[in-house]
């Protein structure tokens, strides 16, 4: 069974008439007869009288309410992706890590609110594993993460490079190590650490540096929000390995200090980073306010980052 013959069996019925049909459909006469022919044999029954006014049999009566369903549902579908394919997206929703959303985002999710105030915007703070699950299970249209290149290989992913920043150790600021001028990975195995919760990438690369240097460390909790861990750190002998895009908002409390990791050889001298990705899919990216929230990342999000790690340098 197929649209056009659902089509077709509802103009003969809206006519009366075979020709009239043919005509209304922009289709020659023999072409109605045999849609209407062909979907007779796929239903096993005769849809109308054949005389001088086509009236529908009993079998045709039947159908004719659900037919009439069908080809409805099927012009809403379209209206909804033509709306969609132009621009009228009633909501727009993305994932971010924490970090991102207290730094970085707002000035995007404030553009975009001036660009498209029809659209709905709804922004979750998840770690980066979970936000990618929810983009490929299609709850989100957007994911801005921690890149894991496991995670985003994926033929239908569209992986944009928005920064790249330093990891760092945040302490209290009376610390029994805060005089130290690079800690090195022994250095803060001997501490109990705080890490974000499974699902965060922080927490796969914290687990990752302390195998690659043979370590065993103590993760005594696990938080999900920026103010927890600083809560927590000003407590005691807590240490957090943080980006130093949390790092900076923690260290805004006079009660917590930041401190630099020393470079290893397990990561080629250079200091250890991580990069941060904005994620979609290439489907979505047909959808002009996704396209436009998209430019509006790779915009406004990489400055920020390049002016404060200017800053961060003391140049």
């Amino acid at each position: 069974m197929r649209l056009e013959q659902l089509q077709a069996f509802l103009s003969v019925a809206r006519t009366g008439n075979f020709q009239q049909a043919a005509h209304e459909c922009g289709v020659t006469q023999s072409t109605i007869s045999r849609q209407i022919q062909g979907l007779e044999a796929d239903l096993g029954t005769a849809l109308f009288h054949r005389s001088s006014i086509a009236k529908l049999t009993v079998g045709g009566a039947a159908l004719l309410p659900h037919a009439r369903r069908i080809c409805q549902e099927w012009q809403t579908a379209q209206q909804e992706i033509s709306e969609l394919l132009a621009g009228k997206q009633q909501e727009l929703c993305v994932a971010a890590i924490p970090s991102l959303c207290s730094y970085g985002l707002p000035l995007v999710l404030q553009r975009f609110c001036w660009s498209h105030p029809d659209v709905q915007l709804r922004v979750t703070a998840l770690g980066s594993d979970r936000a990618l699950k929810v983009l490929k299970d299609g709850l989100v249209d957007l994911a801005l993460v921690m890149q894991n290149r496991f995670l985003t290989t994926s033929a239908e992913l569209v992986v944009d490079p928005l920064f790249e920043e330093t990891i760092a150790v945040l302490m209290a600021a009376d610390h029994p190590l805060r005089q130290e001028q690079g800690l090195s990975w022994e250095a803060i195995s001997h501490y109990p650490q705080v890490l974000f919760k499974d699902g965060y990438g922080m927490q796969r690369l914290v687990h990752e540096q302390f195998s690659k240097h043979n370590l065993h460390y103590r993760a005594v909790l696990e938080l999900n929000t920026l103010d927890a861990f600083r809560g927590v750190i000003r407590q005691g002998e807590f240490l957090a390995i943080l980006p130093e895009s949390a790092i900076r908002l923690a260290c805004e409390d006079p009660s917590v200090i930041s401190c630099p990791l020393q470079p290893s050889v397990h990561d080629g001298g250079k200091p250890l980073t991580r990069n941060v990705v904005l994620v979609t899919t290439k489907d979505r990216l047909q959808i002009p306010p996704i396209e436009k929230f998209r430019t509006l990342a790779l915009e406004c999000i990489p400055p920020q980052f390049a002016r404060q790690a200017i800053i961060a340098s003391g140049r």
